[in-house]
């Protein structure tokens, strides 16, 4: 279970590489057991394709969530026309 401390660092157990035996070894390899500790990601600047893109989305209701026809539609009726518009 991750863990976030007040200082922003983020700690966790290790998944990756798991162990590994392949059918002819004799031992088991790859593995490394214990935890990290990493910084949070920080916020960054939306470039100006970003910012139209995630304008265009939100103008027509496009979210996390949204089924899969209603995203359909929207990207024809909706995202396309305005995209090629130019926003």
């Amino acid at each position: 279970m991750p863990i976030i401390s007040l200082s922003g660092a983020y700690t966790a157990p290790k998944r990756r590489p798991s162990a590994y035996k392949a059918r002819d070894a004799a031992y088991t390899v790859g593995g490394n057991n214990g935890y990290y500790i990493a910084a949070l990601p920080r916020p960054y600047p939306k470039t100006p394709q970003q910012q139209r893109v995630s304008r265009i989305a939100d103008e027509c209701g496009i979210h996390k969530g949204i089924s899969k026809s209603a995203l359909q539609t929207a990207m024809v009726d909706c995202v396309g026309p305005k995209m090629r518009k130019g926003g």
